[in-house]
């Protein structure tokens, strides 16, 4: 088989995705959005959202421009390809969040007025096919942008340095991806911190209440961070993991007679699971009481769909090919991806979901106060990590394996494919979580329209389900992270040359130094961005107090009295956008500086920085997992329920757990690739 035909296959699959995204749009936006004070709420949240992702990307589209014309400047193969390449991958991730934010706005009084008109039955299918026009958005995209791509600068312009090109692609989603993660995450923790530490601790009203002035900011909050944050971030880790493969191939065995096999086995993989994501997301539909039983379904059918099809399908197009000794070896690869995804979101769920034991024993430690909820909390993300490190290390190690029983020097290759295994299913992945936003946000409408109590007790089993779908969707990114940047690491090797870099020595001084220098960077970046959430949310808790002291009759709930939310909204906004360019600017700037100092060094910055990144991610996404989950168990119910001094203890504790997984957390995998791909694009300027 002429393997050119996976990349019009590749585009096919991905525009079938696109397609159903379209469909599931236009079911969504067919349903009922609810009375005039639903649909009120709906506009404002939108409004408030769209004001905040404009003035973002304006702030971003200059850090773009910057880069761009760096590319541009320093390498000769930056003139234009390498810069058009990369605008278009940060247009790309833009477009993707911006799109997936607009329909979670639409979904969001259609799910609670679904909840209210036929409970769970009705609003999870709505809240879920909101959210999946975020996930096949991501994919399809993603899927489109790298194969047609490869199809433009391979194929038929035959540009110099084609792969180079085509990782700028993946650096203009990275790009976007890190600011809208830690602009997004600092928005929505600021008004989540300010309206529940006011709003739940100091006076008593119940989550989402209209009186309080951050309820609104909370929920604008939900959509641009969890929402437009989160679909950028993995739209960059599907087309991160999609590039490393073929970056490496294309550097590591430049002549070799199967070289196009390899550049096009990852669009195969990626096609197959996008075919496997659609069939899942159309079995998704609640049957009785069970609705993670629903969602997981769909994603173990997507899954079982990707492994056969694969399986098929390699021994199909590898198997005549000269070079290659055991096309079975890089199925087995992608299957190691796939079981290491599967594991770290099966770890993700058993520390974060409410119905295992790990958070019920947080939500204990409640009864005795903040201090020992927090230390519970603290332990169990540090647990967390060990558990997904030693299944990562032990998926590469397999991986490495199987490559190398499918050709020799296949090793690496094997790891770079098995991060695609990761990812294959991104389109339901992705779908999950998104819903969980979704579903928040129809709590909250539901609670500011005075719906009957029944309703926010659907919403309310709706969204914790989804914090626990999230965890198992940031562990997946966390995870193919990992995977991913050792891929590009090595292609980094290759690139710079391995008489420039033929080890990793730590008897190597220079070597020694960046890898301390990595390795502190991670929390130097989580440092920042956290304080950054301390100090937006300082504002809106002033904010908060000052409206309910000098409103008269708002905090008494008097008829007519309306708190100020623009005000909350601008603070949010105005926080994320001045404390969001830093840290994500150092990301880029660190190894370039170091690379011009020292290849040696900048090996052992990327190494230091990928894995206490690494580390830190799954122990902030899981820890505050469980601090939420735990709160919203005793919400409940348990331990005295909502205004008892266990759910006191447990709001603060939830409140330190904001930014570690919302903020923080989910922004490291981003920050470890936009290392190492830096690293990669400038490999030619450091020697």
């Amino acid at each position: 088989m002429d393997p050119e035909v996976w990349v019009y296959i590749a585009i096919a699959s991905g525009l079938a995705g696109l397609a159903l995204a379209g469909a599931f749009s236009r079911m969504v936006l067919a349903t009922s959005p609810g009375n005039e004070r639903m649909q009120e709420l709906m506009v404002a949240i939108r409004q408030g959202s769209m004001t905040f992702i404009r003035r973002e990307y304006q702030v971003v589209a200059v850090f773009v421009a910057l880069l761009a014309t760096l590319i541009y400047v320093l390498l000769d193969w930056g003139r234009p390809w390498g810069a058009i390449a990369y605008v278009t991958g940060a247009v790309l991730s833009a477009l993707a969040g911006l799109i997936g934010m607009q329909m979670a706005t639409a979904a969001n009084a259609r799910t609670a007025e679904g909840a209210r008109t036929g409970g769970i039955q009705r609003a999870l299918p709505i809240a879920f096919r909101g959210g999946a026009v975020m996930g096949f958005t991501v994919a399809g995209l993603a899927l489109v942008g790298l194969a047609t791509g490869y199809w433009l600068f391979v194929i038929v312009l035959e540009v110099d340095e084609p792969f180079s090109v085509l990782t700028a692609l993946g650096l203009g989603g990275s790009s976007i991806a890190l600011f809208s993660r830690v602009g997004g995450g600092i928005f929505t923790k600021a008004a989540d911190i300010g309206a529940d530490l006011v709003g739940k601790v100091e006076e008593g009203i119940p989550e989402d209440d209209p009186r309080n002035p951050a309820v609104i900011a909370d929920n604008v909050g939900d959509n641009v961070g969890d929402v437009a944050g989160m679909g950028a971030d993995l739209f960059e880790s599907y087309l991160g993991a999609l590039i490393a493969p073929i970056a490496y191939a294309g550097f590591a065995f430049a002549g070799a007679t199967f070289l196009s096999h390899l550049l096009l086995y990852p669009l195969m993989i990626a096609a197959v699971g996008m075919v496997g994501s659609i069939v899942g997301a159309l079995l998704v539909r609640p049957r009785g009481p069970g609705l993670a039983a629903a969602l997981h379904l769909g994603t173990w059918v997507a899954m079982g769909v990707t492994v056969v099809g694969v399986a098929v399908l390699t021994p199909v197009v590898l198997g005549d090919v000269t070079g290659i000794a055991n096309p079975w070896g890089l199925f087995l690869a992608v299957s190691a991806g796939l079981v290491v995804g599967y594991l770290i979101g099966r770890i993700s769920e058993i520390f974060t979901s409410d119905s295992h034991r790990v958070v019920k024993e947080v939500a204990r430690q409640a009864q005795t106060g903040p201090a020992t909820f927090v230390l519970s909390g603290v332990a169990e993300g540090m647990r967390s990590a060990a558990f997904s490190v030693v299944v990562t290390a032990l998926g590469m190690a397999g991986a490495h394996w199987a490559g190398e029983l499918a050709f020799d020097g296949g090793g690496i290759y094997g790891i770079a494919i098995s991060a695609i295994g990761v990812l294959a299913t991104l389109g339901i992945t992705v779908s999950v979580d998104a819903y969980g936003p979704i579903a928040d946000n129809a709590g909250g409408i539901a609670e500011m329209a005075k719906l009957p109590v029944e309703v926010r007790q659907a919403t309310d089993a709706l969204d914790a389900l989804g914090n626990t779908t999230a965890a198992v969707a940031k562990g997946f990114a966390i995870g193919s992270a990992a995977v991913t940047s050792l891929a590009l690491f090595f292609a980094f090797r290759q690139a710079v040359g391995p008489d420039n870099l033929p080890t990793i020595d730590l008897l190597d001084i220079s070597t020694t130094v960046g890898l301390f220098i990595g390795a502190m960077f991670p929390f130097l970046f989580a440092a920042m961005t956290i304080q950054a959430v301390g100090r937006a949310a300082n504002q809106m808790i002033e904010e908060v107090r000052r409206q309910f002291r000098e409103i008269p009759g708002l905090l008494a709930g008097e008829p007519g009295v309306h708190p100020d939310h623009s005000q909350a909204v601008d603070i949010s906004t105005r926080a994320a956008l001045r404390e969001m360019f830093l840290p994500g600017a150092l990301a880029v700037a660190l190894p370039l500086l170091v690379g011009f100092v020292s290849v040696q060094a900048l090996g052992g910055l990327l190494a230091g920085a990928l894995i206490s990144g690494f580390l830190l991610a799954i122990f902030m996404a899981n820890a505050g997992g469980a601090w939420d989950n735990a709160k919203k168990f005793i919400e409940a119910g348990a331990y005295g329920g909502k205004g008892s001094e266990a759910h006191k203890a447990a709001v603060v504790g939830d409140t330190i757990g904001d930014p570690f997984k919302d903020t923080a957390g989910p922004a490291m995998n981003i920050v470890i690739k936009v290392m190492t791909i830096v690293s990669l694009i400038f490999a030619s300027t450091f020697v």
